[in-house]
């Protein structure tokens, strides 16, 4: 569909009259750095990473050819400098951080420097969503009905939100990614989620002005992927699903769409051709539609997003092109050298997202909280066929909560949808990282229900269907082999001589009776602890079965023998994984723990942080009395606010953080003794349940 022409002879330097850029510095970090130094290599172009101090080692910088030390991936000074710094003609922004930035645009050409992206006037209009809805209408693309107007206060913001009529989604106008977006059902709650969007907005994109749309019930969002150069060729690369997602976020995507007919496909490609034309883009971008799952005739522009997307390469594996290696083209003035009938789709791609979060369920709902921690295994299903694995991973990473959660993407094709499913699920049962949650064994769930199976998706299935999508335990197993390890890692060393003291070995052996058991008190996080006995090949979990078990190392693997299987893990220190699936298996103290519950009361209202991250609310003080449900404390984590509540009416006894407080997963932030029962001056145990994060 297109010739293998190359910028590489265009790109390097002098070599070539004209040429605009011979280095390109990569202004972003973690896996999309890595795939873009990827393309760059492949063109033979020279590649400049990006780094903070605390990425001084990360993957995308011992890619590159070489690298420069920036403050912030946000600060447009420093990435210019950093740029001149290392003689790059080119910056390519990445997606997140300031590839959206029309300052950055326009900074970049003011320093002589061509910026892989769109103008920044199409920037600033699409990143505008109130003038993009206006643009595009007026080009005649179908648009979500909604607020109107920029600069709404909250009180119109709520009276335009009745008028369209509840449910409304607040969405901030100068940003994505769903952060910032809230779902309102219920009119009472509109000022307090006003007032949470506005703050996620300031904090992601520094800035809070919001409108309001209309909500589509069982919705599905489908993207259109457009390509378009300074010559006046715009094209479409056909469509992405993008239904699946979590909190507005989207964690599977495909190619094609298995809703959309040819007819539909046309129609919303030359919708998506109109939309970037009506702004003068250039480069490669998508127009993001809704479309009831009804009636997909009926699709609405939601959005532009001027940049590179997350799930570009399943249009990739579909079209047979390199999105990046266009944007590098189109920048170097090179016009398309295909049309609209030169554009085939082959095969089904789809792509998961594996970030750094902690999948849990409860009330019928999903939780994702943010994880970190050191990696401290990793295992990526590089080499399969059909498989494709973009990754800023490296053993040894340190994964914090001042970025993004996402770490890397899995991506499958196959001749057809069937084939992609089966070979993306096998690939993430293939994936281990170990040191850290990451949502790899909830997505090869996900990919397995049925619904999905056979193509029925809307944005809010995985909501719906968190019960099966998440598992209530742990298999005794992970704990059968927590315990072995831990026993036999209790056992000494043999000495100089190659002997070993037989009564340093705990074998549990006693004279004149049957050996004892060795008692190991273990935790995974998010369930209750357990006390597993082991004694000479046996192991008893609680007041279960005694069963004979044994495991053997073999490197990073572990294998567990018992009732005539084997389960092979692979470990690193106190961490166990396999299909996708990992658990920190802890020693648990039980007295240390009956002691701290008792320092904090027996009312049990000890409020503690979900995950790690930083307070930025803080609602109440100490002595003030609250109600059951109440909001007590805001933490963010990863740009995503998580709002703690009070688990029962009481007293604020302790209150141990303030606004900007960083905290760990689990620390205590505020204690709420329960108020007492009318009459008898006793706590009341049904005033409410545990606080949670909403």
């Amino acid at each position: 569909m297109t010739s293998s022409k190359s910028i590489a002879t265009a790109a390097n330097g002098a070599a070539t009259a004209g040429a605009p850029f011979g280095t390109v510095l990569v202004a972003n970090r973690g896996e999309i750095a890595v795939r873009v130094i990827r393309t760059l290599r492949e063109l033979g172009v020279r590649s400049a990473a990006a780094f903070t101090e605390a990425d001084a080692d990360a993957r995308h910088v011992r890619e590159a050819d070489t690298a420069v030390r920036v403050g912030s991936y946000l600060s447009v000074v420093d990435q210019v400098r950093a740029a001149v710094a290392v003689g790059a003609g080119a910056v390519h922004p990445g997606y997140g951080f300031l590839a959206e930035n029309a300052g950055f645009a326009r900074a970049c050409a003011e320093a002589g420097l061509v910026f892989i992206g769109p103008p920044a006037d199409a920037i600033e209009l699409m990143g505008d969503k109130i003038r993009a809805k206006e643009t595009v209408r007026a080009a005649g693309v179908p648009v979500v009905p909604g607020s109107s107007g920029s600069g709404l206060t909250d009180t119109e913001l709520a009276a335009a939100a009745r008028e369209i009529g509840l449910p409304v989604l607040l969405k901030p106008s100068a940003g994505g990614g769903g952060k910032g977006m809230r779902l309102v059902r219920d009119e009472a709650a509109l000022a307090e989620e006003i007032a949470a969007a506005r703050r996620e907005a300031l904090g992601s994109f520094g800035d809070d002005t919001l409108l309001v749309e209309r909500w589509i019930d069982q919705p599905r969002h489908i993207e259109i992927q457009v390509l378009a150069d300074a010559h006046g060729h715009v094209v479409h690369l056909g469509e992405r699903e993008c239904s699946l997602q979590r909190r507005h976020q989207k964690v599977i995507e495909e190619a094609p769409s298995v809703l959309l007919d040819p007819a539909t496909r046309a129609a919303m490609g030359e919708a998506a051709v109109q939309a970037a034309r009506s702004c003068g883009y250039t480069g490669a971008g998508t127009v993001e539609f809704i479309v009831p799952g009804a009636d997909p005739s009926a699709y609405f522009f939601m959005e532009m997003n001027t940049r590179l997307q997350v799930e570009h390469p399943v249009t990739e594996m579909v079209t047979g092109l390199d999105l990046v290696a266009w944007q590098l083209r189109v920048a170097a003035g090179e016009p398309l050298d295909f049309g609209q009938q030169d554009v085939t789709l082959t095969g089904h791609a789809v792509e998961a997202r594996i970030c750094a979060e902690t999948a849990r369920s409860g009330d019928g709902r999903i939780d994702f909280l943010p994880s970190a921690g050191p990696v401290l295994a990793l295992h990526e299903p590089a080499g399969r066929p059909g498989v494709r694995v973009d990754s800023g991973l490296l053993a040894g990473t340190e994964v914090g909560t001042a970025y993004d959660p996402m770490l890397a993407k899995v991506i499958a094709h196959g001749p057809d949808r069937a084939t992609a499913l089966r070979r993306l699920r096998a690939a993430l049962a293939e994936t281990v990282v170990l040191g850290l949650d990451t949502n790899t064994a909830f997505l090869r769930r996900l990919l397995g229900h049925p619904a999905v199976v056979a193509g029925e998706l809307d944005t809010g299935l995985i909501e719906r269907e968190a019960a099966s999508l998440v598992p209530d335990g742990v298999p005794d197993e992970v704990y059968t082999a927590g315990a072995l390890l831990r026993q036999a890692a209790l056992a000494p060393a043999p000495g100089a001589d190659g002997w070993t003291d037989p009564f340093s070995v705990p074998s549990g052996w006693r004279l004149g009776g049957e050996a004892a058991w060795t008692v190991h008190h273990l935790r995974v996080p998010g369930h209750e602890p357990v006390a597993v006995r082991v004694r000479q090949g046996e192991v008893r979990i609680g007041d279960g079965p005694v069963t004979a078990a044994t495991v053997t190392l073999d490197g990073a693997r572990a294998r567990l023998h018992t009732g005539g299987l084997v389960h092979t893990f692979f470990r690193a220190g106190d961490w166990l994984g396999r299909d996708g699936e990992s658990w920190w298996v802890q020693p648990y103290d039980p007295v240390a723990a009956a002691l701290r519950g008792a320092a904090l009361g027996a009312g049990g209202g000890a409020l503690t942080a979900p995950m790690p991250g930083t307070v930025t609310v803080v609602k109440v003080a100490k002595g003030e009395d609250v109600v059951a449900g109440q909001s007590l404390l805001v933490v963010e984590a990863m740009k995503m606010e998580h709002v703690i509540t009070a688990p029962h009416d009481g007293t604020v006894t302790e209150i141990d953080v303030s606004p900007g407080s960083a905290v760990a997963m689990d620390q205590v932030l505020a204690v709420v003794t329960p108020a007492e029962r009318p009459g008898d001056g006793t706590p009341d145990p049904a005033a409410g349940r545990p606080g949670e994060a909403s």
